[in-house]
């Protein structure tokens, strides 16, 4: 009996804040694409949503919030 081939688990990342964010955004994109995970460009398709961002301006903080809460209204509908 052959095993099936794992489907490889998705990634998507998404960078809010500074360009410092965006540097550091691209670095971590750069270990993923090291290991054995897919990286994708929407949200809806991946297993897993990273959200890398800045809290130091109270309106980067609510941007924040309001990302995470919504990447995890994606986990709960799909």
């Amino acid at each position: 009996m052959k095993n099936k081939p794992k489907k490889k688990k998705s990634v998507n990342l998404i960078s809010l804040g500074c360009a410092k964010n965006l540097v550091d955004s691209e670095i971590l994109l750069g270990g993923i694409n090291q290991t054995n995970l897919d990286i994708v460009k929407d949200p809806e398709d991946a297993d897993t949503i990273i959200v890398n961002t800045c809290g130091f301006l109270d309106i980067a903080r609510e941007e924040s919030v309001n990302t995470i809460l919504e990447a995890a209204e994606l986990k709960n509908t799909g």
